[in-house]
């Protein structure tokens, strides 16, 4: 940063430059992981023989791309605005030029928000780099007064204009790194005259992966307790197009993946919304995490962690119990985790085959091998009430294991690994 006497001196918005040539972009398009490049640079790169996505490294199942015209109207809008050096200069080495913005500028900026006769898709994006580029910055935008009324206001007025909304949230997921802002912005957001949590549902829905990935990190930091759960996972079609992305573009980007599994953990706290993730179908989409050999210890411990939840009541046990593949996964897992997913999957078996006594789910463990791989769970430096639940379940799985266990006591240390 450059200063003299009140100026702070910050670049062009990162999210006008290309990842490849680090240029303003001219044409911007999308991949089907979301990020943004300029036409020519990623079509140069595609037509070079590569097959992945330059920023996340991903190998890219299509090579298409997709214009993103909400980039290039907030483009030309920053050019027009006052930036005009950029646009006339011939100079590829233009586009990293700075550009002096004062405080009292930025203060102006926030002032005007209020008016609703300004354009918003001018305004946010300036105020976005501004704060996103020293944490003094941030802490001056996050301590505007009414600014975080105001911003928290755009998800209100403009839910249909998805380029304002995705801006509108990261400059949330800056400014509520402040205690206080983040006090504040909780209680605008759950005041019942503001619709700000559809607006949220609709980025989820519309919003490129770094905007879903912000989105999602953002409302597990509103969950902090049960009212704000429940009011959160009682939004319309949130939990479901959580579901949804699982579902779909998760394959493709593991960093969504993680960030939508952390949020549902956060937010399944209450009965109802363990009810409702049932129904949309939690359960399968877990199941088929689980199988997939390419799943990471870290998504297969959140996966576990909640089937553990779910599995504490009885809709939730059956939901399980009927996914034979579902119970194979964890059994699978048993052994291969960390102490506390462990405790996690020795839940969900205990409370499937113990508290509901499923003939037919004690069998399909025993089948898995079940029996010795919750004997070597019971070597392991697991907390008390760990083994206390796999002795339990070592006793009812001794009916439908086909090897007598004779005199066998469950508290042995000399099973060894198969």
């Amino acid at each position: 940063m450059v200063r003299d006497s009140n100026k702070l001196y910050v670049t062009v918005p990162s999210l006008f430059r290309c990842p490849i040539s680090m240029d303003v972009m001219r044409s911007p398009v999308s991949l089907c992981t979301g990020v943004t490049y300029d036409r020519s640079s990623i079509q140069n790169w595609l037509d070079s023989g590569h097959n992945t996505c330059p920023a996340t490294k991903q190998v890219l199942p299509s090579k298409d791309v997709i214009p993103n015209l909400t980039v290039h109207r907030l483009i030309n809008l920053w050019l027009r605005s006052g930036d005009r050096s950029l646009a006339s200069s011939s100079s590829p080495a233009a586009s990293h030029s700075l550009s002096a913005v004062s405080i009292e500028d930025v203060r102006n900026l926030i002032r005007r928000m209020g008016n609703d006769n300004e354009d918003i898709a001018i305004l946010l994006p300036k105020i976005l780099e501004f704060a996103s580029y020293s944490d003094e910055n941030r802490r001056l935008v996050a301590n505007f007064p009414g600014f975080d009324s105001e911003v928290v206001r755009i998800f209100s007025k403009n839910r249909s204009v998805i380029g304002i909304l995705e801006t509108a949230i990261r400059v949330l997921g800056l400014i509520t790194r402040e205690n206080e802002a983040e006090k504040r912005v909780r209680a605008l957001i759950f005041d019942s005259t503001r619709d700000c949590l559809s607006s949220l549902v609709s980025i989820l829905q519309n919003g490129a992966v770094s905007s879903k990935i912000e989105t999602l990190r953002f409302l597990e930091s509103l969950a902090g307790d049960v009212q704000s759960k429940r009011s959160i996972a009682e939004t319309p079609d949130l939990l479901s197009v959580q579901l949804n992305l699982l579902r779909s573009e998760s394959k493709i980007n593991a960093e969504l993946h993680d960030a939508v599994l952390s949020c549902l953990i956060a937010l399944s706290a209450t009965q109802s919304t363990k009810m409702q993730l049932i129904r949309v179908g939690l359960v399968r989409v877990l199941s088929d995490i689980l199988q997939n050999p390419t799943c990471s210890k870290s998504r297969t411990e959140k996966c576990l962690k909640l089937l553990a939840t779910v599995s504490t009541f009885a809709e939730g046990r059956s939901a399980i119990s009927e996914e034979w593949q579902c119970v194979e996964a964890v059994v699978e897992k048993l052994v291969k985790v960390t102490n506390a997913a462990v405790e996690d999957a020795v839940a969900v078996l205990w409370n499937i085959c113990c508290l509901s006594r499923n003939v037919k789910v004690q069998e399909e463990v025993a089948k898995g091998n079940g029996v010795t791989k919750i004997l070597l769970v019971l070597q392991r430096d697991c907390e008390e009430h760990v083994k206390k639940m796999c002795r339990d379940l070592v006793k009812v799985l001794r009916a439908v294991w086909k090897v007598d266990l004779g005199s066998y006591e469950t508290k042995t240390t000399h099973i060894k690994p198969c």
